[in-house]
């Protein structure tokens, strides 16, 4: 009896000295208090049972991975080599870990988050400290009714086929329209340009019969920002990127190249000299049949090149055609000079490209004038009547953005009253007629 008191005296003293030092200097584990809430998982965002609590401490400075392995041995890793400062921690598992493929899988673009499939688990939560030391806890969790349906983004195309972005108002290429096909519903949908930085330039969606982040098809839409007068991203090649999340939290990423070239806002005038007229006519004061000459220069004085389109200057307009009579109808966001007077059924019937070949630069099949050039326009109108009930006529210049704008310093540019002789009835002769110019076969 007295050695079995005295074992059990040691053993009570064993255990008092143990705690006494632990209460002295705390549990010297690394990693302590581990808890994983459920056992059981159903990550379908219906409400119910879709995420478990994760809690653990660590006692000093560690990098931390939680981590899940199916019954084949493969891991998927939730959080992988984290560092972490001693204390406690608390952090919310859905289902979701980093991205993955399954065998003969096939997905456009990468999968960031995917929500483990269905089957049986063992969750493991490691920490390392800074001496190597690796302390390890785990458990079991069953995943059950987890979506099985991906967030993908497919068929994911982008207009101009090309991939050529030319965001300047010149009419070719101005805005660039990436689509795709949603398999399902999602949460969140972002189309973006990003730059080098990381920077992000939204692309928005052009909404129709399919509404924003629903199943079906989806085109997104972007000018650049030239249509609000802002200046683009720089030139260069960029990723376009697509980024997909749905209600589990899984991710996709999917991206391609997208080239700007020449973009910016257009900004051309009519330059008005030191000295001298902005407006040049060669008279003040025309008979019939003769014909009432111009002269005029036009700057680019943007960053970006400025699209025109003919007739070439020098053409002699009658003065009973217009732009249309000599073949050259409006062209979306080509700049011409025009020539207006007061009683003009139609703004600046009289119509001509900004500078002649020599002064352009051909870029594909269109001719520009580049940026900090300047190009002297002259042309003409044989007076074939009055212009109107006014005589003189106020006659002045204009510069046409055609279907975009005729700024306000661009307008009705520096009047001139032009008188029309007109003989009395019974001495008015006819014209001779002539032919119209032909616009040559491009």
């Amino acid at each position: 009896m007295p050695f079995i008191a005295g074992l059990i005296s040691i053993f009570i003293i064993a255990i008092a000295v143990i705690i006494g030092w632990r209460i002295l200097n705390g549990d010297a584990r690394l990693l302590r208090d581990v808890e994983v809430q459920h056992t059981v998982l159903t990550p379908n965002a219906d409400g119910d049972n879709d995420v478990t609590r994760i809690s653990y401490e660590i006692s000093r400075n560690a990098t931390v991975s939680i981590y899940f392995e199916n019954e084949e041995g493969e891991r998927f890793y939730f959080r992988e080599n984290k560092r972490r400062g001693s204390g406690e921690y608390e952090v919310l598992f859905s289902g979701v870990v980093q991205g993955f493929l399954l065998e003969d899988e096939e997905i456009d673009g990468d999968i960031l988050n995917r929500l483990l499939k269905d089957g049986d688990y063992r969750w493991v939560i490691e920490a390392e400290d800074e001496q190597g030391v690796i302390e390890q806890s785990n458990g079991s969790l069953q995943i059950v009714d987890a979506d099985p349906i991906l967030p993908e983004v497919r068929n994911f195309t982008i207009h101009p086929i090309s991939k050529l972005f030319t965001p300047n108002r010149d009419g070719i290429d101005d805005r660039v329209k990436p689509q795709f096909f949603l398999p399902k519903d999602v949460e969140e949908l972002r189309v973006f340009l990003e730059m080098p930085d990381g920077t992000e330039f939204p692309i928005t969606e052009l909404e129709r019969d399919v509404p924003a982040t629903e199943e079906g098809m989806h085109i997104f839409d972007w000018d650049g920002g030239v249509d609000d007068g802002a200046t683009p991203p720089p030139d260069g090649t960029y990723p376009l990127v697509v980024m997909s999340r749905d209600a589990e939290g899984q991710r996709i990423r999917l991206e391609d190249e997208l080239t700007i070239q020449f973009g910016g806002v257009p900004r051309a005038d009519i330059f008005s000299p030191p000295t001298g007229e902005t407006l040049s006519f060669d008279a003040t004061a025309v008979l019939l049949c003769d014909t009432l000459e111009f002269t005029l220069t036009v700057r680019n004085y943007g960053t970006t090149p400025v699209r025109t389109s003919g007739p070439a200057p020098g053409t002699i307009y009658d003065s009973t055609w217009n732009y249309n009579t000599v073949g050259w109808p409006t062209e979306s966001g080509v700049f011409r000079v025009g020539i207006g007077f007061e009683n003009e059924l139609s703004p600046y019937p009289y119509r001509w490209a900004v500078g002649a070949e020599s002064d352009l630069q051909k870029i594909g099949d269109s001719y520009y004038l580049m940026p900090g050039e300047r190009a002297v326009v002259t042309g003409g109108i044989r007076v074939i009547d009055e212009f109107g009930v006014r005589n003189p006529q106020p006659m002045w210049a204009g510069l046409i953005h055609e279907d975009v704008e005729i700024s306000q310093f661009n307008r009705n540019v520096d009047p001139h009253a032009i008188l029309i002789d007109i003989p009395d009835e019974s001495n008015i002769e006819t014209c001779e007629a002539r032919n119209i110019p032909s616009r040559a076969e491009e």
